[in-house]
């Protein structure tokens, strides 16, 4: 696969996922438009240091609950990998912190694409919360396919806003996908964890850390 003189965007880059995603289609002769809260944040580092990022890795300040905030980084681009959304799962403010940023943030990425007929093809990291919280029983014949989404409202009673923020973004897109005629796909990974880019522990590793240190 050459990406030579394709350009590409990915929002949230200094994330884990984001970051090993911008490192792999760097040396596959992309031009990478990533997205970042503050270009001028140390904690991306990491980025700045991949080979082929000073060539061909501009970096945009972009944030999820500002329409229009992502324009200028997808313009030009033929796809976008869209991984930026907040990961907490204890939140003081549920909306503010995790529902709103979620739901409201994909929307805006994907409202930037609709302006730009250059983009052929939007990915999504979601998650597999958004399929299999719907209080359906999870036993060795059952199947999780397409079909499953989880239940808002039985994420609701259960408090699991992260769940709730995922699904409910995944839900947005994809009725405004159909709506725009936007060629999307979404990806639903569990727990995410291997060699670490940058500088600061994901959320799944964070938690692999505490088991091995006993820590509940």
């Amino acid at each position: 696969m050459s990406g030579e003189g394709k350009v590409v965007c990915v929002t949230g880059a200094s994330g884990f996922i984001a970051s090993w995603l911008v490192k792999l289609l760097l040396e596959h002769g992309y031009t990478v438009k990533a997205t970042v809260r503050n270009p001028d944040d140390p904690k991306i580092k990491h980025l700045h240091e991949l080979d082929g990022a000073k060539e061909r890795l501009p970096l945009f300040k972009a944030n999820l609950l500002e329409e229009g905030s992502f324009d200028s980084a997808v313009d030009g681009c033929e796809g976008v990998f869209h991984t930026a959304s907040p990961v907490i799962m204890s939140a003081n403010d549920p909306q503010a912190e995790l529902i709103d940023p979620a739901v409201k943030g994909t929307l805006n990425v994907l409202r930037s694409c609709a302006k730009v007929q250059s983009v052929k093809r939007v990915v999504i990291t979601s998650s597999v919360v958004s399929a299999l919280f719907n209080g359906k029983p999870l036993n060795p014949d059952v199947v999780v396919d397409e079909t499953w989404f989880s239940d808002p409202s039985f994420c609701k009673e259960s408090k699991l806003w992260y769940h709730l923020s995922k699904t409910l973004a995944e839900e947005a897109a994809w009725r405004f996908a159909k709506e725009k005629g936007i060629d999307l796909v979404t990806l639903h990974p569990g727990f995410v964890i291997g060699p670490i880019l940058q500088s600061t522990l994901n959320f799944s590793v964070e938690m692999i850390f505490s088991l091995i240190n006993g820590n509940n």
